[in-house]
């Protein structure tokens, strides 16, 4: 929707096929595929069944982006999956998902990033540190929170003057990124047989736990759901192109290719980066990498003690990339429920360059808050549960809406309807029964913030009704 001319600033279609396709790709890869697989190893205890997890995770991302890709081209409008909950199941849905993703999920996540490319700063520069540095208004900062905090400003005040500035810097920093994995899985399958640890012929899914006993039967089952776990949440994030549905050019085309481009080309990078781990470090390596990391830990056995830096840059590129596209497209959510007079007023208006400023500010707010508070990786951990049931809630929205929106045009149709999207909701639902018998500590607490959703819910239900009707969507 472009504005007028001489009238107010409106949201403007400037997102191209690449810049779409780099979103989903930049807001994919942060550093979890630097670390999660020491997890991964520990839980299966065989390379094989490592391997198996990322690729499950991998064809589950990639059949959830496949539905999603429908509901994309079919509903290309800003706020995304907020949209597509409010149309297939209610507005009630839809708001509890823009409430999760405020308060935790999207919030929660550009902090723990943030903190994560503060704290490989450290690895270049050993003054940045979690000791306490300063104190301000009676509260305590080290320098990984000051740089952390410093990160989210930058990239908020950058994605505040205009949509180019955003999209450029998501292009590049994708761009880098991709690079980087590309050459670290390249030379672990060029070079690491001869770094004496090449992947092994035979044993390969002997799945073991630490004591080296065997793994097998219900053990085994719930072992993998739990290894499982890191790499889905690596794979995370390639809906948030959906929230900036409303400002994609040709949507109807530009969406399903990012969507299935994306998460094919991160998916694959992620299978053969773990094979360079494999063939670069003993599996034994991979478990107890130091602080689980396991990239660190397989470029130095290729290149020597001079990868540790190499890679923290490699990390803080990858990082800094993946926070700016948690930021452009996240505040578009919160934009959106305003419209629908189910948040903030004010947050439902455009600066001058076209742009939810205001979302976009208070969304670093409240990120910097979980950065401060110290609370992001405990929040995150909580919601992953509740997280995994929002995606199957995002994959069956399409054979909700073809019953109940027949009609509507859609442009892409996911393959394997409706068996896809029943399996997946199956398999996911099966995972998710299982971590909540494996630790219901860690998973209980994320459906108690969706319902603490509820009452907000009713709260501004009530007093924005009229705001309601004031707004359309674009």
């Amino acid at each position: 929707m472009s504005a007028r001319r001489g009238g107010p600033p409106g949201l403007r279609r400037a997102i191209g096929r690449l810049d779409a396709t780099a979103l989903v790709v930049g807001s994919m890869i942060g550093s979890g595929i630097f670390i999660v697989s020491a997890e991964s190893a520990r839980l299966l205890g065989s390379a094989g069944w490592m391997l198996a997890a990322w690729g499950a995770a991998g064809a589950l991302t990639l059949a959830a982006a496949l539905s999603c890709a429908e509901l994309a081209a079919m509903l290309p409008k800003t706020g995304g999956q907020y949209v597509f909950f409010r149309e297939a199941y209610g507005r009630p849905a839809g708001f509890l998902f823009g409430w999760a993703s405020f308060l935790v999920i999207q919030t929660g996540t550009i902090a723990a990033v943030a903190v994560a490319f503060a704290r490989f700063a450290g690895v270049l520069f050993p003054a940045v540190s979690g000791r306490p540095l300063v104190t301000l208004g009676g509260i305590t900062l080290s320098s990984v929170q000051l740089i952390a905090l410093g990160v989210i400003v930058l990239l908020t005040a950058s994605n505040a003057t205009g949509l180019e500035a955003g999209t450029l810097t998501q292009d590049v920093f994708t761009a880098l990124k991709v690079a980087v994995l590309v050459a670290l899985a390249a030379a672990g399958l060029a070079f690491g047989g001869s770094a004496g640890a090449a992947l092994p012929s035979a044993g390969i899914f002997d799945a073991r736990t630490l004591s080296g006993l065997p793994l097998g039967g219900f053990a085994l089952a719930l072992a993998f759901a739990a290894a499982m776990v890191g790499p889905l949440f690596s794979q995370s994030a390639w809906n948030n192109v959906t929230f900036a549905g409303g400002e994609v050019r040709e949507p109807g085309r530009t969406l399903p290719f990012a969507l299935m481009v994306g998460c094919t080309v991160v998916a694959s990078l992620y299978v053969l980066t773990n094979v360079g781990y494999l063939r670069a470090l003993p599996l034994a390596s991979v478990q107890h990498a130091p602080e689980d990391r396991v990239g660190t830990a397989a470029a130095e056995a290729l290149i020597g003690p001079v990868a540790g830096p190499i890679v923290a840059t490699a990390i803080m590129v990858s990082t800094f990339g993946c926070v700016n596209g948690l930021i452009l497209s996240g505040a578009r959510v919160s934009f959106a429920m305003a419209r629908d007079g189910l948040f903030f007023g004010s947050l439902r208006r455009l600066n001058a360059a076209g742009v939810p400023s205001s979302a976009l500010w208070l969304q670093a707010a409240w990120s910097g808050v979980l950065v401060l508070s110290g609370t992001y990786s405990d929040l995150l951990r909580y919601v992953i549960s509740a997280d995994m049931l929002l995606y199957v809630l995002l994959v069956l929205a399409v054979p909700a809406l073809r019953r109940r929106r027949p009609e509507w045009p859609r442009p892409f149709r996911a393959p394997g309807y409706p068996w896809m999207q029943w399996l997946y909701a199956g398999i996911v639902l099966a995972m998710i029964v299982l971590l909540l018998l494996r630790d219901p500590r860690t998973t209980w607490p994320g459906y108690a913030v969706l319902l603490a959703g509820v009452p907000a819910y009713r709260f501004w239900s009530r007093t924005s009704a009229a705001a309601r009707g004031e707004v359309g969507d674009s």
